[in-house]
């Protein structure tokens, strides 16, 4: 059975208490590997060895940072097939999409922040008799605590920006799907990353994650995941006065117009819903759509969803796989009882699926309710699994409210061919990302993040590298 060690000072090594977590295939339902499980000590060896890395990788000249993250990228593309099927394997969800999505988009992290240091640039200002220039300098050791829907992912989202501005890393994937950071771990190490400039270290989250949280040396903390996960990070860095980057939870609306185009729409949505199981945090969980077009609408989404293979998720014919651990699938079943107790009609799904050959996988069907208050608590708390809502709305003012009702502010798809209406609803929504005509249009160099309960903070592009260094303002007066 494969044992998933941590990754320190360059090194594969288990925890220093020695003990072993399980970690479960999904789909199967069955144990396939063991996972270190640190501790308080494990995170103070990473540290020391990030400590004692830092002044040469911070000082090592941005080309050849570049370079040695270029080469990281290219040796993701190159192990993709492994890297996809210890991915799908280890979430549950179809190989199909690891490969099309998880696994290349690991790739252009690491390529994408490898250019960008090169362009990070500083600013100067100049004045009678003097100037001013700002210093960005990387933090020192940095912690990045990734979550389980997006592994490699977001884990790579994190630490590129991170190690490409020159600061020394330790980071925790989530224990429930370790193994793609456990092969990066390997990678690193084939690609000639300096020993200590990058520590992988696995184990729970109240306890390796707490450690990294504490540890008066970690500069900066930048967190995916819950938002009650959020809140308990932010209470004990926060005091440390550690910088924080919290991206958490969302409920996002999908806002249909009438004057949309249908066709692209439909295609559109059914993906939103339930890509991933619907397990990433920008799917879009509330459908509000236009009366006039409601009816049409929901009898041509159930045919679509009604048409999605729940199954294997090595199975190319597989579109849903299975959600990511037996918890996480109680949680989602435990909100489809919950909807019908609100009042809510299931009109597709709702049920556990046992196919041939695993029939003790975490399997549930695409789900979609109708009849429920836009308010309820099935619209407005975070599912995070494959259960959508429909809600007719009549008037723009009714759907902003419904929309915005939520303690969450992530992302809204609007859909509309109205360009009058599209730039006006940008401006009202509550979220820090808005798609208009589209969804999941990622352009790196964008600021990503939320607002109210969906986080502190912004990360992708220049604003990620501004995360990761402290600027320091330089005064020169001169005759």
């Amino acid at each position: 059975m494969i044992e998933i060690q941590n990754y320190i000072n360059g090194e594969l090594i288990s925890a220093v208490e020695g003990g072993q977590l399980d970690n479960i295939n999904p789909a199967t339902g069955e144990v396939y590997a063991k996972v270190t499980d640190s501790g308080k000590d494990d995170i103070e060896n990473a540290y020391q060895a990030a400590k004692a890395a830092f002044n040469g990788w911070s000082e090592t000249p941005i080309s050849e940072r570049s370079r040695i993250m270029m080469r990281i990228a290219d040796m993701i593309e190159k192990n993709l097939d492994e890297l996809a099927l210890a991915e799908s394997i280890d979430n549950g969800k179809p190989l199909t999409l690891a490969k099309k999505v998880d696994i290349p988009r690991a790739s252009a992290n690491f390529r994408f922040f490898a250019n960008a240091i090169t362009q990070f640039a500083s600013e100067s200002h100049s004045g009678p008799g003097n100037i001013n220039y700002t210093l960005r300098e990387p933090l020192g050791v940095v912690g990045c605590i990734s979550p389980w829907n997006l592994p490699l992912y977001l884990f790579t989202w994190k630490i590129a920006p991170a190690l490409a501005a020159g600061n020394t890393v330790i980071a925790k994937p989530s224990e429930v799907t370790p193994m793609t950071a456990f092969l990066l771990s390997q990678i690193c190490i084939d690609a000639g990353l300096p020993s200590g400039v990058l520590n992988i270290v696995h184990g729970l989250g109240h306890k390796t994650g707490d450690a990294m949280s504490r540890h008066p040396g970690i500069k900066a903390i930048s967190f995916t995941g819950s938002t009650k996960v959020g809140s308990q990070i932010a209470s004990i860095a926060a005091p440390m006065f550690k910088k924080l980057s919290l991206e958490l939870g969302g409920k996002n609306p999908n806002i249909i117009f009438a004057d949309c185009d249908y066709d692209k729409m439909l295609k559109t949505t059914v993906r939103s819903s339930f890509a991933n199981q619907g397990q990433i945090c920008l799917c879009g969980s509330r459908i509000f759509v236009e009366r006039k077009l409601y009816e049409k609408f929901r009898s041509d989404f159930l045919v679509k969803v009604k048409e999605l293979k729940v199954g294997d998720p090595l199975d190319d014919a597989t579109k849903i796989g299975a959600v990511v651990s037996k918890a996480h699938f109680e949680k989602i079943l435990s909100y489809i009882k919950l909807a019908k107790q609100e009042g809510g009609r299931i009109l597709c799904g709702g049920n556990t699926v046992h196919p041939e050959g695993n029939e003790n996988g975490y399997y549930i069907e695409p789900t979609v309710i109708v009849d429920l208050p836009y308010n309820c608590r099935t619209n407005t708390e975070e599912i995070f699994g494959p259960v959508v809502t429909l809600t007719p709305f009549d008037t723009e003012e009714d759907v902003i409210k419904m929309a915005n009702c939520t303690e969450y502010g992530l992302s809204t798809t609007v859909w509309t061919s109205n360009l009058n209406r599209a730039h006006q609803f940008a401006k009202k929504i509550d979220a820090g990302i808005v798609w208009i005509n589209t969804w999941l249009l990622r352009d790196l160099r964008t600021p990503f993040g939320g607002t109210k309960n969906s986080g502190v903070g912004r990360e992708g592009g220049f604003e990620a590298l501004r995360f990761f260094t402290e600027p320091k303002n330089v005064c020169i007066e001169f005759e």
